[in-house]
């Protein structure tokens, strides 16, 4: 296939002119490709993760054992998609990893020694992992198999702002397997943010 960079032009959804790898809290949302539920259900309003869900939930709190200056907040795996804050704290001699939450000062989330690791890069890893993780599970245990990609191509992020806006956040994440199929036809995944 030739390059028609009238049909292939590929056109980013993060902010312009941002740099994603200075220190700051970021939330995240990666979708399934066709929203195909695969890591599990949602029974009495909270959510039953299978055996590929619990490969997400693995994969997330690895993060910051492959990046040292990410630390891992809230987060929930959906039957089709994934909510989570992802923390850079900024490039520091002698960090280690942490994935807890809270387990970071404000002063770290707003502002770093040095740049760190780009958000892209993070999810793109994270975005590998799973998938050669469900791969393995398809092939060894029987995962039902995906359509071509596990994940959609991009993801959605909102730059935390401030206390209020990471409180507001986190409650989302937590409140979000009680509201499943509440309104799902018009907002799939339901990022909207009120």
């Amino acid at each position: 296939m030739v390059y028609d960079p009238q049909k292939h032009d590929r056109r980013s959804i993060r902010l312009q002119g941002y740099d994603y790898s200075q220190a700051g809290a970021y939330f995240v949302t990666i979708c399934t490709q066709n929203r195909a539920c695969l890591f599990g259900e949602i029974t009495g309003g909270k959510m039953i993760l299978n055996d590929a869900g619990r490969m997400v939930e693995k994969w997330y709190h690895e993060l910051s054992n492959k990046f040292p200056d990410i630390r891992c907040d809230e987060y929930v795996v959906m039957p089709d998609h994934f909510h989570c804050i992802v923390v850079n704290v900024g490039l520091r001699s002698g960090t280690e990893g942490e994935c807890a939450r809270g387990e970071y000062t404000s002063d770290e989330r707003t502002r770093g020694e040095h740049a760190g690791s780009p958000l892209p890069g993070v999810v793109q890893w994270f975005k590998t992992m799973t998938t050669n993780g469900y791969i393995r599970g398809v092939k060894q245990w029987g995962w039902p198999r995906f359509d071509g990609k596990l994940w959609q191509r991009n993801y959605w992020d909102h730059i935390v702002r401030n206390e209020n806006d990471l409180r507001r956040i986190r409650k989302y994440i937590i409140d979000n397997p009680a509201k499943w199929g509440m309104g799902r036809d018009k907002n799939r995944g339901g990022r909207t943010l009120r």
